[in-house]
């Protein structure tokens, strides 16, 4: 399972910092970050996540307002949003 974080599209409510500890408040820039990520095209980051996190992952992507966090399977597939 993977994570992509599109940083743009974060308006900085910082709600998947409370759902998942992979996610920081970047105060500085009124954004979160996802720790220990790849950076993409534009300013998408993306990170594995580990077996034991998935459930945190989901609820952090689920708590978006903005939809700035989906979480795909191993084959690929968008689970959310």
């Amino acid at each position: 399972m993977r994570v992509e974080f599109d940083r743009d599209t974060c308006i900085g409510m910082f709600q998947c910092t409370a759902e998942w500890e992979a996610f920081e408040r970047d105060e500085d820039d009124g954004k979160a970050d996802l720790v220990d990520s790849e950076s993409r095209e534009g300013n998408v980051f993306v990170r594995e996540v580990p077996d034991d996190a998935e459930m945190d992952a989901k609820f952090a992507a689920r708590s978006c307002p903005v939809d700035a966090i989906a979480i795909y399977d191993d084959d690929g597939e968008q689970l959310i949003p």
